[in-house]
């Protein structure tokens, strides 16, 4: 193979017709970058005044502890508040928020409202079963629209979700429960991936034989394939929510509360839980799929990523629900 093959990808800027700039979100990006230089934190002030807070921030920014910084000291809020519960009363609660189109060809729309009512039905199973602000729950699922219910509905009550990765194995699975000391754990039978069937409950059953956090176990029928059930542990998603009520009130934290945990793939090492804070990373991830997808209310808008990574935490559930946009 001679060097020519390589030479295929150019660095070449490619500038949009000023028509497009002015209709853009950013009509000006050097404009804009200046003045985030100018004041960083009057900048970022004026981007977290777009989104909903119990309370306004004292201080936008704590940099007395560093490396651990702290966004919108005294601030609160929840990044529920911002990605559900704002749209219930105006037009957006009829809008389509989710268009799924499963692996075996199924198909399912999910309007704002009725994502929220999920999210609530799902937050009062988590209640009911104990689990209250500050307890982490894990989520081991496959990649169905359930999987953002749980991570909502974790957040609406002040739980922080850890999200694992479908693909995982059972010992990757069982680190994170005991790291994380979590007493939920949600999953599905199974998920289907290019063709095949990943036995996530299997690999659950397993996992917990090398923990002793688990307590309950809510498993969503996906695949229908036989599973093994353990009495009193194991809950069908299906049943629990069938007596759920569709209202539930959404708790206020510190800006600087948790809302997830994400561990690193632990390939050099051992795995290291990532914590993410409501106030900050509403703001930033809002801010930026707006600002880099320029998304406007009528946009449709993919993103390739999975679920269970920080692209897909960010810019699959959390920013386009935001920003009032249709997912696909």
């Amino acid at each position: 193979m001679t060097d020519e093959n390589f030479n295929i990808v150019t660095n070449e800027w490619f500038y949009p017709s000023k028509r497009s700039a002015r209709s853009a979100i950013i009509p000006d990006y050097e404009a804009q970058y200046a003045e985030a230089m100018r004041d960083p934190l009057a900048f970022w002030a004026e981007r977290a005044e777009t989104l909903t807070w119990v309370k306004r921030w004292d201080s936008v920014l704590d940099e007395s502890n560093p490396p651990f910084y702290r966004w919108f000291v005294g601030g609160q809020t929840n990044i529920v508040l911002n990605a559900l519960d704002r749209h219930q009363a105006t037009a957006r609660k009829t809008k389509i928020a989710l268009i799924f189109e499963g692996e075996p060809g199924d198909r399912r729309t999910i309007s704002y409202g009725e994502l929220n009512a999920e999210v609530c039905k799902f937050a009062n199973v988590l209640r009911g079963m104990g689990v209250k602000k500050g307890d982490t729950v894990t989520v081991y699922m496959g990649r169905v629209p359930e999987l953002m219910i749980a991570m909502l509905a974790c957040a609406k009550i002040g739980a922080p979700h850890s999200v694992v990765y479908g693909g995982f194995s059972d010992q990757a699975l069982a680190d994170r429960i005991n790291d994380a000391k979590s007493k939920v754990l949600v999953t599905c039978d199974g998920a289907w991936l290019r063709g095949k069937i990943i036995p996530l409950k299997q690999t659950v059953d397993s996992a917990l034989s090398k923990s002793d956090y688990v307590e309950q176990v809510i498993v969503y029928k996906r695949t229908g394939q036989p599973i093994a059930w353990v009495d009193g542990r194991d809950h069908w998603w299906h049943t629990v929510m069938a007596t759920a009520q569709p209202h539930a009130e959404t708790e206020i934290m510190d800006a600087n509360d948790p809302l997830f945990i994400l561990y690193t793939s632990g390939s050099t090492g051992k795995p290291k839980g990532i914590l993410h804070a409501h106030g900050g990373y509403q703001v930033y991830t809002s801010t930026t799929l707006s600002w880099v997808f320029d998304l406007n209310d009528s946009d449709r808008y993919w993103c390739a990523a999975d679920p269970g990574w920080i692209t897909g935490h960010s810019y699959i559930v959390y920013a386009p629900l935001m920003l009032g946009v249709t997912s696909l």
